[in-house]
């Protein structure tokens, strides 16, 4: 069981940034496709950013590309999400995830979310 924490979310003023980190627990993350979504009010969770766990190939929304990076530290089972050039449109409930499969059994964990909110 990998227990995921979320933390750096905070209030930032449009054009600033922000680094969202992810810390485990209770296990390695090195096999897992890590990934960043965000929730805001009265909308549905999306994908933000996702990062694989060999190639280390990243994939992120259209919506945040050029201004989002995600990396990953398995040595120190952390995953990084560095967010510049922010607009209020990015205010949401950002969570991290942890995905894979081996053979029939998926594996999905969730942390419980850090809240950034973009405004003046």
């Amino acid at each position: 069981q990998v227990q995921l924490v979320e933390s750096g979310g905070g209030l930032v003023q449009p054009g600033g940034s922000l680094r969202l980190s992810c810390a485990a627990s209770g296990g390695t993350i090195s096999s897992y496709a890590m990934s960043w979504y965000r929730q805001a009010p009265a909308k549905e969770r999306e994908l933000v950013a996702s990062i694989t766990s060999i190639a280390g190939t990243t994939n992120y929304a259209d919506s945040v590309k050029g201004r989002f990076t995600i990396s990953r530290d398995n040595a120190k089972n952390t995953v990084l999400l560095q967010m510049n050039s922010l607009k209020p449109d990015d205010t949401a409930v950002y969570y991290c995830n942890a995905r894979k499969q081996v053979i029939a059994r998926k594996y999905d964990f969730w942390g419980q979310g850090t809240q950034v909110t973009v405004s003046s």
